[in-house]
């Protein structure tokens, strides 16, 4: 329910002539970037995101646009493309971005850029955020006993509440080696045979011959994501937190053959970061870094804090267009929509 009213007012805001406003309105408000957040590629529309951010935006690499925004501007040239500069990102290296993004992208002509994680591209393992549902999915026994409590995984409550447990610890870990220990111990516990089922294909990472095509294509840029995920502001050490990020870069060149200037934060929200991790990325040689604090980007912007939009590929055209536009930021800002607002809270 929840879906479709944010689709109907998302509607509203394109047909009434609002995000072709807020669309202008951006223009005339100076040197601005758009980077726009996806993760996977399939489970949507991808194809009518791109058709219309292709005909709005001036889609650009992400090391072409944050080059341009840094740059001093000279004297605008009037035959110059005058629609905002918009990055497409993806974070995490899932397979479904070669399958089918990658695949739009030289149908489109449309560049775009991807955050990578060797440490998974190495292992081909899944990634940690999807292993509750894999363990579970896959689970041999009906009774398990974690942590002092018997889960009985026939009730979809225990089941539920299995799943929070495990997503819990291996979201707060506080090192790789106490994450994946956790893991390891869950996938003995449940029983969980090493497979891959051809429905989760899709959500696999990357592997290297796919990343090597998509770089030669010409369309495709690569930057950093940490070499295994963690949350980097929750390591408690800190050489933990140098090595993640710098050993990520030196990979990524060697399998690249060109330098990775940019970073990605894994989640990558303001208390996931700090200043600690934000100099530890400058110190490792990066030129930038995205987070997922929202909002557009400015010469002003912090280079190693820069904001994105995040959009997901099963969200209907209509609401990608405003949250793109800046129309959600806005909205969400305004005092006279509580109705619609708790409405919406109410219906999550």
């Amino acid at each position: 329910m929840r879906k479709r009213i944010l689709t109907i007012i998302a509607g509203v805001m394109y047909y009434s002539g609002l995000v072709a406003l807020a669309r202008w309105w951006t223009r005339c408000a100076g040197k601005q970037l758009v980077i726009l957040n996806y993760h996977r590629a399939t489970g949507g529309d991808l194809l009518r995101h791109l058709v219309y951010l292709r005909k709005h935006y001036r889609i650009m690499h992400i090391e072409a646009a944050l080059e341009e925004l840094y740059t001093p501007r000279k004297k605008r040239d009037r035959r110059a493309d005058k629609r905002t500069p918009l990055v497409l990102t993806f974070d995490d290296g899932y397979r479904d971005n070669y399958t089918h993004a990658f695949k739009l992208a030289r149908e489109l002509q449309i560049p775009m850029s991807l955050y990578l994680v060797p440490g998974y591209i190495e292992s081909g393992a899944h990634f940690w955020w999807n292993e509750d549902r894999h363990l579970l999915q896959h689970a041999q026994v009906r009774e398990v006993q974690v942590e002092g409590r018997v889960y009985h995984l026939d009730s979809t409550q225990e089941r539920a509440a299995l799943a929070l447990l495990i997503t819990t610890r291996v979201y707060g870990a506080s090192s790789v080696a106490e994450r994946e220990a956790f893991l390891t111990t869950m996938r003995e516990t449940l029983a969980v045979p090493f497979l891959v089922a051809p429905e989760d294909e899709p959500a696999l990472p990357l592997t290297w011959q796919q990343i090597q095509e998509m770089t030669q294509s010409g369309w495709i840029s690569f930057g950093a994501h940490t070499m295994h995920h963690p949350i980097l502001g929750y390591l408690k050490d800190s050489e933990e937190v140098r090595c993640e990020i710098e050993t990520c870069r030196s990979v990524l060149e060697q399998q690249l053959g060109h330098p990775v200037r940019s970073f990605a934060y894994p989640v990558g929200k303001r208390q996931h970061i700090g200043q600690s991790v934000r100099q530890a990325v400058k110190l490792a040689g990066y030129a930038w870094a995205v987070t997922t604090n929202y909002g557009f980007n400015t010469p002003r912007t912090d280079p190693y804090m820069l904001r994105r939009v995040e959009v997901d590929v099963d969200q209907h055209w209509y609401v990608m267009a405003a949250e793109t536009a800046g129309l959600w930021g806005f909205f969400s800002r305004l005092r006279w929509l509580p109705v619609v607002r708790n409405y919406l809270l109410r219906s999550r």
